[in-house]
């Protein structure tokens, strides 16, 4: 029997009973998982002042050499600026933690598991996941419960059998329409389609975002949990700085350079 032959009519009940409160049920469920994380996500913590102040430290020298070619600033003061960043970063001035000592060993990396920061940073990645991971698991057997089979609705443009398989999970039927979507097909559509609808109602940085799910918690909390080594040395980033700030002192073109003549000659004023 070809399947251009077979005509389903769905009863209304399935529409009113099966396909709305699927859809509606996960559209709450996502708003409520988003205020679920922002109770369980908390404040983050303020860095010490000398944490800041060395973070800065780097971040001015990097605009300077950033800005050399096109400066706003004259070279007598980009010289001056640029060698008292070299001098501090070679005496460790602006270090959180001060010069080193010339006899002090070299600091080990610190240990993750250690650090009660980054262990914090694992079990709130780790919790945040299992908020998001534990409602689709309820959907998903729920639907499956009490809908297995359920064919809710048609769509309303032709497409390829390729897309049999993906729409009408839990039905095997192979003269059906490609067309017709089951229960759990069903389900997917909306764990993968809500998301422009969250952005409209929550923001577009909401924790609602279904693609987060596909990641596991031990994934969650590895990517939350720093690796040996991975914390910045700014005793060796300073030094790097320092090299690239020599460099780029050969580079620095001052933008008001001769002003007064190209205004001049810009207007006709100066032949």
């Amino acid at each position: 029997m070809s399947s251009s032959t077979v005509s389903l009519y769905l009863d209304p009940q399935i529409r009113d009973w099966v396909l709305f409160p699927i859809t509606v049920v996960m559209i709450l469920v996502g708003i409520l998982r988003h205020y679920v994380v922002l109770l369980l996500q908390s404040p983050p913590k303020k860095l010490p002042r000398n944490a800041i102040r060395e973070q800065r430290a780097l971040v001015r020298s990097q605009i300077l050499r950033a800005t050399s070619a096109n400066s706003p600033l004259p070279p007598t003061y980009y010289k001056a600026i640029s060698q008292y960043l070299s001098q501090a970063f070679v005496d460790g001035t602006y270090l959180k933690d001060g010069p080193p000592k010339a006899d002090a060993p070299a600091s080990a990396p610190p240990n993750p598991l250690t650090d009660p920061n980054a262990m914090e940073g694992m079990m709130a990645g780790m919790k945040t996941q299992m908020v998001m991971m534990v409602p689709q698991m309820v959907i998903m057997g729920w639907i499956n419960f009490f809908f297995q089979g359920f064919v809710l609705i048609k769509l309303p443009f032709p497409l390829t059998l390729g897309f049999k398989s993906m729409l009408q999970r839990g039905v095997e039927t192979p003269d059906m329409d490609v067309r017709w979507v089951s229960s759990l097909s069903w389900y997917f559509l909306n764990f993968f389609g809500l998301n422009g609808l969250y952005r409209l109602i929550l923001g577009g940085e909401n924790s609602a975002d279904s693609s987060r799910d596909m990641t596991t918690p031990f994934a969650a909390a590895a990517v939350a949990m720093p690796q040996p080594g991975q914390a910045q040395d700014y005793n060796k980033l300073f030094k790097a700085e320092r090299d690239n700030l020599e460099f780029s002192e050969g580079l620095h073109s001052w933008v008001a350079k001769d002003v007064d003549t190209r205004i001049l000659q810009k207007y006709g004023r100066l032949s």
